[in-house]
């Protein structure tokens, strides 16, 4: 698959049914995704997977990934900078 393709698949898959979420998962794919290591971007396609009901909490620090790599990951999306 193609880096276009790939970036492409992820937007869609960051679509959530929160506008907040997709803002800050973009913004994820916007600042970071393209230095991003391959354990990083595995890290990332596994946050995908997360249930938005998870996520949330996460996100408002309200709660933290018991997972190290998503706990690490989670807290680098909640430092990025706003569009």
């Amino acid at each position: 698959m193609s880096a276009d393709a790939e970036l492409a698949r992820l937007r869609w898959r960051c679509r959530r049914g929160m506008r907040e979420l997709d803002r800050l998962l973009e913004r994820y794919l916007a600042q970071r995704w393209a230095n991003a290591d391959a354990a990083e971007r595995a890290t990332f396609a596994r946050l995908l997977e997360c249930e938005d009901t998870a996520l949330w909490p996460w996100f408002l620090g309200h709660q933290r990934p018991e997972d190290e790599a998503l706990d690490t990951l989670v807290q680098r999306l909640r430092a990025l900078p706003p569009d």
